[in-house]
């Protein structure tokens, strides 16, 4: 894409000049940081544009309205959830030592970034509308790799498509009672280990190696 100048912007001072792709970033940037420092409550159309030093006329014409930032945000997010994801496999480990070693990784990442994490499933952009495909391929990017982990356990694809399902949604319960201080309400014990307990007894006993035979 050829390179053009950057929205109008206001204020003195130097101006850095952005292509499309790169405003959105920046958009996306800004807009992950006032969610992460002051909720989700702090992130409007006005407050964005003055924390980037643009008209909010500039943001609507690259990015789109409110809904189309955050789900800018939303697929930064899943970026790394992937990242983290992956970082988390080995190849070298059982299938179920890999399962329970994402459900690890997913509650640390949840834990270290709670309010970015939230926006993925308190804000979601016309619910009856298809997602724009960058963010359907962003999604489906992170839940693969789930998918992929379970594969060995679950062989059939649809009952796996339901496990992921099932598994994400317990998980996301238990990290968002974690980070709102109530899951000790129902339970003394650390969510790592309630999340454990949940993945090995959805996934049953772990099956005795063959190779030994």
């Amino acid at each position: 894409m050829a390179k053009r100048a950057a929205p109008a912007r206001r204020g003195a001072g130097p101006r850095n000049e952005y292509d499309r792709k790169g405003f959105i970033a920046v958009v996306a940037q800004a807009a992950e940081s006032l969610v992460r420092h002051e909720g989700f409550r702090a992130l409007g159309m006005r407050r964005l544009a003055a924390a980037i030093g643009y008209a909010p006329n500039s943001i609507y014409n690259a990015v789109g309205d409110l809904d189309q930032v955050v789900l800018r945000v939303n697929a930064r997010t899943l970026a790394r959830l992937r990242g983290a994801l992956e970082a988390a496999r080995d190849p070298a480990r059982p299938a179920r030592a890999n399962a329970l070693a994402l459900a690890d990784a997913y509650l640390v990442f949840v834990a270290d970034d709670p309010r970015v994490w939230s926006l993925l499933f308190e804000h979601i952009a016309a619910p009856d509308q298809p997602f724009p495909d960058w963010y359907a391929q962003a999604l489906a990017d992170t839940v693969s790799l789930v998918d992929q982990a379970l594969a060995p356990l679950v062989r059939d694809a649809v009952e796996r498509r339901k496990a992921v399902a099932t598994l994400w949604a317990g998980l996301h319960g238990l990290a968002s009672l974690s980070t709102s201080n109530k899951l000790r309400l129902l339970a003394p014990e650390p969510p790592r280990d309630l999340a454990r307990l949940l993945v090995g007894r959805f996934l049953g006993p772990e099956e005795p190696d063959s190779s030994a035979d």
